[in-house]
Formats: structure tokens, sequence, C-alpha cells
């Protein structure tokens, strides 16, 4: 049974992951463009993709990898620079897909594309890998076994952003009909990738040690 600390402890780290999920970052962005054009089932298939990232990425702090990453700076460095790029590369990689017009797909090659870039984006999304290195080690309760709290609270983590995730599908695909004109499509490109500039600058600026 949790005591009153303890539990305390636990509802401050739900609400820090519910607002750092409600944060607009590369996973929330990417899910609404991809609904808003491709309709909620899309969106579902990248939000099992995103779920997976974020639980290999949970299961690789359980292992003390965050701890090995966070203990040396070349290392955090590199991953940090390493988001940079990637979120910048997305960013032009969205503004240039917007630009083209929007073909059809067959429903089994776009839920696996859409499943794939979901998992990659997630692997490689800085803001995921820094949240699991700097701010779920904070909520931990030392009276526990490290192992079994970190499990939990990557759990608790997983289970928030696709929460969350799912929502976003639902109300951007809600709007799908209104979206997919190629004006629409390069207003939304230009929206995204504007976003992910904003989301590397923070990275570059704000996470440096």
């Amino acid at each position: 049974m949790l005591t009153g600390e303890a539990a305390s402890g636990l509802v401050a780290y739900l609400l820090t992951c519910v607002a750092i999920e409600l944060t607009p970052g590369p996973n929330m962005a990417y899910l609404a463009v991809l609904s808003a054009e491709r309709g909620r089932l899309a969106g579902l298939y990248a939000v099992g993709g995103v779920a997976l990232g974020l639980a290999i990425l949970a299961v690789l702090a359980v292992l003390g990898v965050g701890e090995a990453i966070a203990a040396q700076p070349v290392l955090y460095e590199g991953l940090r620079w390493a988001g940079v790029a990637y979120l910048l590369y997305l960013a032009y990689d969205a503004w240039r897909d917007a630009q083209r017009p929007l073909g059809p797909l067959d429903a089994h090659i776009l839920g696996w594309r859409s499943f794939r870039r979901g998992l990659i984006n997630n692997l490689l999304n800085p803001k995921a890998a820094l949240f699991y290195i700097t701010v779920m080690p904070s909520f931990a309760n030392a009276a526990r076994p490290i192992l079994a709290e970190t499990a939990m609270l990557g759990a608790i983590y997983v289970a928030v952003a696709t929460s969350i995730h799912a929502l976003v599908v639902l109300l951007a695909g809600s709007v799908q009909p209104l979206l997919t004109g190629a004006k629409s499509r390069r207003v939304m490109g230009g929206v995204f990738a504007a976003l992910l500039v904003g989301v590397a600058a923070w990275v570059a600026l704000v996470t440096a040690r």
C-alpha cells in the first residue's frame, strides 16, 4: 500500500507526464498531421509505433542505459545534438512532403508505413529520451527497489502518452475532409515544420548542461 507521501509523489508524477505530453512535440505534431491527411486508422497505426518506441526506451531506462548516458557528458551531448539534427530533418521533410500531391496508398502499406514512422520518430525523439534520463529519475521512490520503481514509472508514462496520442488522432481525424486540399496541406506542413524547428531550438538551448 502506498503511503501518503508516496501517493502524492505518484500523483505529481502523473500530472507531470500529462503536462509534458500536452506540450507540442514531434510525436503530437506528426500524429495530428498524419490523421488530418490520411485518417484516423493511419493515425492509430502510428500511435502503436510511438507506444512501442516509448516502451523500448522505458526498458532501456530500467536497464540503466539512461543513467549511463546522463553520467557521460560526451554521450549526453551526442544524443542531444543528434536529436536536434533529426528534428531539423523532420522539419524539412514535413515542408517538402506538404508540397507534393496527396496520392492514394494501399491500406496495408499505409498502416505499416505509419507504424514504422511512429516507431522511428519516437526512438529518435530527444524529448522522450530526455524525459527518461532527466525527469523520471527525480520521481523515483528511494524506499522501493529501483528496478520495480523505474518499470512502474515507465509504464505509467507510456500509458499516459498513448492515451493522449490516441485522443490527438481522434480529434485530428475528425477534420480530415477539411484539410486534404493542396493549400491546406501546405499550410499544415509549414506549421508542422515551424513547430519542429522550435522543438529543436528548445533541445539545443534549454537542455544543455
